[in-house]
């Protein structure tokens, strides 16, 4: 994982899981997550980006 990636999971999570996955499910989870709470999404985006 680079250190952009990294950055991008913790300051716009849904974005991260964007670049690496594209629209589709895992981005609207992470977008969702998001909203509900920003460490959601952070956790997410770093599960799902360091596979």
């Amino acid at each position: 994982m680079s250190l952009i990636t990294i950055m991008l999971n913790i300051l716009l999570p849904p974005l991260a899981v964007f670049i690496k996955h594209g629209i589709g499910g895992t981005f609207f989870i992470s977008l969702i997550l998001t909203l509900i709470g920003w460490i959601p999404g952070v956790i997410h985006a770093f599960l799902v980006n360091g596979k």
